[in-house]
């Protein structure tokens, strides 16, 4: 993909040409490496580059089209000014998008995050070969690591527009996958999996993800079924992170104009949650190992609170969904066809310490779910409830034993005022930082 200063002088030579006076340009490239292997050979290697750019032009009626290419050369952004002026006529009249009154905006996010030197593809096959015999050695039922990825990538990305803006950024990702699966004679098989990222695959924890993925496999080999009822139920990071994904509608500005959300907009200030709970989306948290510091629009991400001891504080916004609802854009657009919105990095922490201190160590009877699974199906995000299968133990006074099967249900906005216990200690997971969070009195379904 070309610079962006070649990619602004082409885009507005082109517009000149064309009579266009107001456009905007997003687009992004991302270069990206993967091995996978099976039983001790290497299974897939993936290299991909994927580029692209999405172009917004308006029309002296203020009316706008949108055209999507991969040819970012000169001849490439003409027919995509081109397409999109012609497109503009046909555009929606009313809540026309514009530019983000934030899009010329300096920011100021106080790190710098450079590109990392690619690991050969041969390095990465062995790394991974090397983790799958380490997890296959750690206990004999452990047969296969029948899922797994070792991946590297390169992402750039810039915004312009006819108006001056101009910003650009690129980072680097690596991560690595490891979901093991057991054989045992007259037992059901039983699997667990780790993930973990970095900047790049030399500072990847591989011997942690390997850690992981073997203790908590052979933490189910015992497994046990347990009876229906009413449990304390302990989510993990990445299990309440997801769930609170599942159900990201909340806070969606878009959704709630739309009238597809949990939210109205007279919820600011309500309590929606315990006083212990608060959530922010904070795409700059120092964890986020691949900050953006801007949007589809070009305004920049920030810190915005979300609930604070419990209280629904903001809303996640674009430009457009700012201007009719009387806010600020946070920096959550993603432009396209239709300008939708999406969280960053969810930050989940202890509002004040509770009445009450609770344990894995002491605890009764606790149920701990580490792993949700079919949450496309089991949940239902415009009602509020759930019914998911999950992964998990059952702990009694530091015992750990293995559930056999089992469903957790339950109304997402009465899980948020169950809780009771949010832990000190953080965790990183792919959607953001979260520590352990304690609910009281939801429903597990046994086998």
């Amino acid at each position: 993909m070309p610079n962006i200063k070649e990619i602004a002088t082409s885009a507005k030579e082109s517009a000149e040409k064309l009579g266009i006076k107001k456009f905007d340009i997003y687009g992004s490239s991302v270069d990206s490496t993967s091995v996978q292997v099976d039983r001790g050979e290497p299974k897939q290697v993936k290299a991909t580059n994927l580029s692209g750019v999405t172009v917004r032009v308006w029309n002296k009626d203020n009316t706008m089209g949108v055209t999507s290419t991969t040819d970012t050369d000169s001849k490439g952004l003409e027919l995509a000014l081109k397409t999109a002026f012609e497109a503009s006529s046909f555009g929606v009249k009313e809540n026309v998008p514009d530019f983000s009154p934030e899009s010329k905006t300096q920011i100021n996010n106080g790190t710098s995050h450079e590109s990392a030197t690619q690991t050969p593809v041969s390095s990465l096959i062995d790394s991974l070969l090397s983790a799958e015999k380490e997890v296959l050695a750690a206990h004999e039922a452990i047969k296969g690591v029948p899922y797994n990825s070792l991946s590297q990538q390169d992402i750039d990305r810039f915004y312009l527009n006819s108006d001056g803006a101009m910003r650009a950024e690129s980072h680097s990702l690596a991560s690595i996958f490891l979901y093991s699966k057991t054989e045992q004679k007259d037992k059901k098989p039983r699997s667990a999996g780790a993930f973990r990222i970095s900047h790049s695959v030399k500072d990847l924890d591989i011997n942690g993800c390997i850690e992981e993925t073997a203790q908590k496999t052979i933490s189910h080999l015992n497994y046990q079924k347990i009876p229906s009822g009413k449990y304390i139920v302990v989510f993990s990071p990445d299990a309440f992170i997801n769930l609170l994904g599942a159900f990201s509608n909340l806070f969606n500005a878009q959704s709630i104009l739309d009238k597809q959300s949990l939210s109205t907009p007279d919820d600011l200030g309500k309590q929606i949650a315990s006083p212990l709970l608060s959530l922010c989306d904070d795409a700059l948290h120092p964890a986020n190992v691949g900050p953006e510091t801007f949007d589809g629009e070009g305004t920049p991400t920030r810190r915005i609170s979300l609930i604070e001891n419990g209280v629904l504080k903001s809303f996640l916004h674009s430009s457009g969904t700012a201007k009719r609802m009387n806010a600020t854009p946070t920096g959550h657009a993603n432009i396209g066809a239709k300008v939708t919105i999406s969280p960053n990095f969810y930050h989940v922490f202890a509002s004040a310490a509770p009445d009450f201190q609770f344990s894995l160590e002491t605890a009764e009877n606790v149920v701990i779910i580490d792993d949700l699974h079919a949450l496309h199906a089991g949940v239902q995000s415009l009602q509020g409830s759930f019914s998911l299968p999950f992964d998990g133990w059952l702990i009694n006074k530091g015992e750990k034993i293995s559930i056999d099967s089992a469903t957790v249900a339950g109304d997402f906005r009465e899980l948020l005022k169950s809780i009771v216990f949010v832990e000190k200690e953080e965790e990183l997971t792919p959607g953001g930082v979260c520590p352990r969070i304690w609910v009281e009195g939801l429903s597990i379904t046994g086998e």
